[in-house]
């Protein structure tokens, strides 16, 4: 493996993170992350060239409506159960 990360350099990033790992975790993440370090390796030496880059691993469509222009609410039926308006606008505590 060509890149694999030092002791060091996991107190760092733990450091970085606010994490407080104790020696054995320091250790055992050390060796987790160079294991996903070597798996992506791995992956790196598949020929994807070939394959359309894609935003989703399955196909998937828009299950959004259609943007339509509809006639909204009448501000009297909007404002007929706030409990307090002045006619226009809803009527809320101010909140500092």
């Amino acid at each position: 493996m060509a890149n694999q990360l030092s002791l060091e350099e996991v107190q760092h990033v733990a450091r970085l993170a606010r994490l407080e790992l104790a020696e054995a975790e320091q250790r055992q993440m050390t060796e987790q992350l160079n294991a996903i370090l070597g798996y992506m390796e791995k992956l790196n030496e598949l020929d994807t060239g070939a394959i359309e880059p894609m935003t989703h691993a399955a196909p998937i469509t828009n299950v959004f409506r259609e943007d339509r222009r509809q006639p909204s609410l009448a501000r009297e039926l909007a404002l007929a159960n706030a409990p307090d308006s002045d006619g226009a606008n809803f009527v809320v505590p101010k909140v500092i």
